[in-house]
């Protein structure tokens, strides 16, 4: 871990003192750490592309982390990079250490930047890490344009919903909010949190016993009509509609001798009576018609 600002700079002064690399050099490091994990090859090899890692991290530094931790995930990408070269493919090692690089400090960023998790996706990523930088290029060549119309034309150009830079610009727009932050004084004195703003989506308790005593009513109804069915449509109608898991019609049909099609039609049959005789006893329950 780089702890300190100085020994940050001794750091990257050694990083930068490292020599350049070849690209026989390169190839032959790494083959010998591919076929037989040569460690002196490893340390060679990406001692010589700290300089890129230092490059990239220094890309992020905007973002208000510590350049060191920066510094230290673009390491880690370097040796996944280096865990999945192919040398044979004669591509050079820097060129696609870049890729790992970077992505293992956007990753860092994503994950510390803020206690809330986002940019999850491909797209948000994107607009995570460019949001700033397109907003300021459209704002120098707008005239006085709504922010709306900004949004939309970023949303355009990334291929996402405006909705969704809208969120994503509100929240690099300020920083983390706790819920327990006073936000002022309440009746007694005390100060209050902000979490005592946030609406309550429960039901309230007389909503809560309204709707128990209504469901029991509702049963007792029920259980009342049932008398006008007869017992084969009283049984397909408990099979299939008043369990937990509701029987097939085409088990219903094999255990009564008939098709799957009769028993929808008797099924039917029972919901329309049970409806006509929950209206005649309950005129006024529009719900049943």
């Amino acid at each position: 871990m780089i702890k300190s600002a100085s020994s940050r700079q001794d750091f990257v002064r050694a990083a930068m003192a490292a020599p350049y690399l070849g690209r026989e050099e390169e190839h032959d490091l790494a083959v010998r750490w591919r076929d037989t994990q040569d460690q002196v090859a490893l340390h060679k090899l990406t001692s010589a592309h700290m300089r890129l890692v230092i490059a990239i991290a220094a890309r992020f530094r905007n973002f208000g982390l510590p350049m060191g931790d920066l510094i230290q995930e673009g390491h880690v990408g370097l040796l996944e990079a280096a865990a999945r070269f192919e040398p044979e493919r004669e591509v050079r090692f820097s060129t696609y250490a870049t890729w790992w690089i970077r992505a293992s400090i956007q990753d860092y960023i994503l994950r510390n930047w803020s206690i809330v998790r986002g940019g999850t996706s491909s797209s948000q990523k994107t607009l995570f890490f460019n949001l700033r930088r397109l907003r300021a290029r459209l704002a120098q060549s707008a005239d006085q344009r709504p922010r709306i119309a900004v949004l939309a034309e970023i949303a355009e150009a990334i291929g996402i919903s405006p909705a969704e830079v809208e969120l994503m610009d509100s929240r690099l727009s300020g920083p983390d909010m706790s819920l327990n932050a006073p936000v002022g004084e309440s009746e007694g004195g005390a100060a209050s949190d902000r979490q005592d703003f946030i609406p309550d989506g429960v039901p309230l308790p007389d909503e809560t016993v309204g709707e128990v005593i209504d469901n029991e009513r509702r049963l007792s109804w029920l259980r009342s009509a049932l008398h006008v069915l007869n017992p084969r449509e009283l049984r397909i109608l408990r099979e299939r509609r008043l369990r937990d898991e509701g029987a097939t019609l085409e088990a219903l049909g094999e255990s009564l001798g008939i098709s799957k099609e009769r028993v929808r039609q008797i099924e039917n049959r029972a919901i329309e009576k049970l409806r006509v005789e929950l209206l005649r006893e309950h005129p006024d329950q529009a719900a049943f018609g």
